[in-house]
Order: C-alpha cells, then structure tokens, then sequence
C-alpha cells in the first residue's frame, strides 16, 4: 500500500512540474513575441536597412527566377523526385527504428545497444506535449 501512495506522489509532483513549465513556456513565449515586434519596429523605422531590404529582396526575385529556370529541365525534375522518395524513406525508416529500439527496450530492460563497431548506443525519447481536440 506505502508504495501505492508514493507513486500516486509522483505523479502528482511531475504533474504538477509539467504545469508549471508549460505556464512558464507559454510566458516566455509571449515575451518572445513582444521583444521579436518591438526589434521588428526598430529594424522598420530604419532608412538604411529598409533599404538594404528592399534590394535583398529584388535579389531574391531574380535568383528565384533562375531557379525557376534550372528547374524546368528533365534532370533536374529527376533529381528533385529522388531527393523526394530518400526523404519519405528516411522518415519511413527512422519510424520503423523507434518502434524497433522501443520493443529492444522492453524486450531487454536496458537502454543500451551495442553497435556492429562496438560501440555503445543509448536509447533515448524525447516527448512533448499538444492540447488534444475533441
């Protein structure tokens, strides 16, 4: 029964710390927004940079043209649906991986995998937390 009582005390203390971080990540995040408009004001109200974007952004038009150009040829629309399918298949593989390192853990009771050149892998997760919507 003690240990019964002592996890239901954990779980209300990381309860509790997981409130009061995302209180605070929220706060932050508001200051983060304020301090970001309040530069964005600064960088505005300066003849010299308005300017300098202005032609960073004429720049930027011209080289997107040019991309635009480069694009249109057959190898480069190859190349891009290459890189396309290796990217689903990294993540489709780097899924796979965590269910399999998720079922080592279990399986084995250790967070620790050695690799074919002997070295040692720990297995860590990383977890984050979105409001969920009926």
């Amino acid at each position: 029964m003690p240990e019964k009582i002592n996890t239901a005390k954990n779980l209300l203390n990381i309860e509790s710390l997981i409130n009061s971080h995302d209180s605070r990540l929220l706060t932050l995040e508001k200051e983060l927004k304020t301090n970001k408009s309040m530069l964005d004001d600064l960088l505005n109200g300066d003849k010299e940079y308005l300017d300098a974007n202005d032609a960073a952004k004429k720049a930027s038009k011209i080289k997107t043209l040019a991309k635009g150009k480069v694009m249109q040829h057959t190898e480069a629309k190859a190349l891009v649906d290459k890189i396309k399918d290796a990217a689903m298949q990294v993540k489709e593989l780097k899924v796979a991986l965590s269910d399999y390192l998720a079922q080592y853990v279990t399986l084995s009771g250790t967070n620790t995998l050695t690799a074919p050149d002997g070295a040692i892998w720990e297995i860590i997760y990383s977890a984050h937390i979105n409001k969920k919507t009926s």
